[in-house]
This record gives C-alpha cells, sequence and structure tokens, in this order.
C-alpha cells in the first residue's frame, strides 16, 4: 500500500519538508501541523514552508515552531511532502523545495489531482486532507496528544464547513470523536474559526453584499472585491476567505463566484456550487482545481473583462 511506502520513506529520512498549497486553508495548516508535531516526537526535523502568513484566526494552533516563511531557496531535504495540493502549481515558488528533494509524496483529496510526486496517495472520498493524516498517523502508531489532535480536528472542521457540507461522512464524525476523547476544545474552536470575525472583515463582508450581482434569472451570484475595495475597509488577503459564500448562501443561488484582485495583475477566483454544477471543471479551464461544490484558479487580465468572461461559462451549465 501507498501508505506503507509513505511511513518507510518517512522512517528513513531526518530532514522533512511539509508543502501545504499557496494561501493556505485550515485543512491545508491543520493537518501540516499535526503531521509536523507527529514527526517531531519521532526525531525528525520537519519544517512547514509558507509563503504568506499564518491567518490571524489561526493563530493559536500549536506548531508554530515548525513554520517558517520561504524567502530563499533553503538545503535540500531528503523527503519532502506536499499537502491538500492538486498540482505543481498550487506550490508556489516553494517548487524549488519540491524538485530538489531525494523522494518527494503527495498527500490529497481534490479529485483534479495531477499526480505529480514519486508517491501519490489520493483519497477523493476524505472530506479532508485532516482525515487522511490522522489515518496516517494512527497507521504510523503515534500517539496523538491534545496539540495534534487540536490541529487535525480544525483541518477537519473547516473543510466540511463546520460538518455542514455534503462531504461530511460518518467517518468524519468517527475521526473527530476520538479528537474530541483526545483533548479538544471544541467550544473553543468553534467560537474562534467560525464564530469571531475582525471588524475590516465586517465592513468588507459589508461592501462585498452592496456590489453583489446577479444573473441568470438569480442562479449565479458574482462578487468582486479589488485592492481600492480591500483598502478601504482597512482589510487583509486573509478576510477575503470565505467572502464567496455571502453568494452561495442566497435563496436560489446555485453558483457564487468570488474575484478578487492581487498583485502583479493576478485576479484569485472562488467557486461555490450548491446542487449540481460541477465548479471544478470550470477552474480545470484555467488551470485551477479543486472539488465539485468548491474549486478555486488564478487568472490574469482585467477584472471586468474576467468577470464577463467567467459569467458566459458559467451560464452554459446552469
Amino acid at each position: 500500500m501507498i501508505e506503507n511506502e509513505i511511513i518507510s520513506l518517512i522512517t528513513k529520512a531526518n530532514k522533512i519538508a511539509i508543502l501545504p498549497h499557496v494561501s493556505a486553508d485550515g485543512d491545508a495548516l491543520g493537518s501540516s501541523l499535526a503531521l509536523a508535531l507527529a514527526l517531531n516526537t519521532l526525531n525528525k526535523k520537519p519544517i512547514i514552508y509558507f509563503e504568506e502568513d499564518i491567518p490571524s484566526i489561526y493563530g493559536f494552533l500549536p506548531g508554530r515552531e515548525f513554520v517558517r516563511i520561504y524567502d530563499e531557496k533553503p538545503d535540500k531535504y531528503e523527503l519532502v511532502i506536499a499537502l491538500d495540493t492538486g498540482d505543481l502549481q498550487r506550490l508556489g515558488k516553494r517548487v524549488e523545495i519540491f524538485n530538489d528533494a531525494d523522494m518527494t509524496v503527495n498527500i490529497d483529496h481534490h479529485p483534479t489531482n495531477t499526480y505529480f510526486a514519486q508517491l501519490n496517495l489520493v483519497n477523493t472520498n476524505s472530506a479532508a486532507v485532516g482525515e487522511m493524516i490522522y489515518r496516517l498517523l494512527k497507521k504510523m502508531e503515534i500517539n496523538l496528544d491534545r496539540d495534534m489532535a487540536t490541529c487535525l480536528y480544525v483541518a477537519i472542521a473547516t473543510d466540511t464547513g463546520g460538518f455542514r457540507y455534503g462531504n461530511t461522512t460518518t467517518v468524519t464524525h468517527q475521526i473527530t470523536a476520538d479528537l474530541i476523547n483526545n483533548g479538544v476544545d471544541v467550544s473553543y474552536i468553534s467560537q474562534t474559526v467560525f464564530e469571531t470575525v475582525s471588524l475590516p472583515k465586517v465592513k468588507l463582508m459589508g461592501k462585498a453584499i452592496e456590489n453583489l450581482e446577479l444573473f441568470e434569472n438569480g442562479k449565479l451570484a458574482v462578487i468582486k472585491i479589488t485592492d481600492d475595495l480591500l483598502r478601504s475597509v482597512g482589510a487583509k488577503e486573509e478576510d477575503c476567505e470565505g467572502i464567496v459564500n455571502i453568494g452561495r448562501n442566497i435563496e436560489g443561488v446555485e453558483v457564487a463566484v468570488a474575484i478578487r484582485e492581487r498583485p502583479g495583475g493576478e485576479l484569485k477566483i472562488n467557486f461555490r456550487s450548491k446542487n449540481y454544477v460541477d465548479v471544478s471543471a470550470i477552474a480545470n479551464r484555467h488551470s485551477g482545481g479543486g472539488h465539485k461544490r468548491a474549486a478555486g484558479c488564478t487568472i490574469k487580465g482585467d477584472i471586468n473583462d474576467v468577470k464577463e468572461m467567467l459569467i458566459k461559462e458559467i451560464s452554459e451549465v446552469l
């Protein structure tokens, strides 16, 4: 089995780099921290490389001592593990670390994964990579402590939308039950991750609602977030997370799109759907990926031109 081969690589390696996808979300972050904490108990030397600061809502998570912000290519690693990453492009500049490694592993749950590593553990039935890391650590006979359990709980809770999305299964609840038995403070995590919002984000949400547009007889919601808008409310990049759901939650909407301006003329696109539209297929057209009901991509171009292009593409499947 692939899991056994990965465990063998981990056993042999000493210096191990962990690479979550760019703009890491709760699953990528929590899974990476849990894995690093576990590897540390085996006297390994894990380092997690990010390209951005960790979002403030996840600042309480343990394992921060293993985190580095990537600025220049580090020394060669014996083993590099990419987590929650559908393809090499999602590694950003850190792809240099990946390409230079002796051995590479890809652990992911996205249907659009391109199997880009030497060993690929891809399980599209897993609600989150956090579930996959949980099973891997159990197979390694790692004693899950409160810190590891907390990180894995956040990973799973965020990718299931607080256990509300269709990817939530009986296995999801069985795993999280075990994590709670290992000391997870569910109330604190729920309040911190799902119920605490900065004032700039509240203002950003208000502007997003004000500027939201509906198309295709109310089945498509589009939100544009420009640099000027972000600055006007004092919001940060991390405050954009979840904004797309404002559109998705509107009665009658099937697909919601959030278009965010980024430096260098790039536009970060987030897609969400409710029932029948496979938004990963749309993201794939633009070298993106994800899941049927949640996907994303990056496109270069004018924000209004890209908006019109996406409206046309999505209207064809509504």
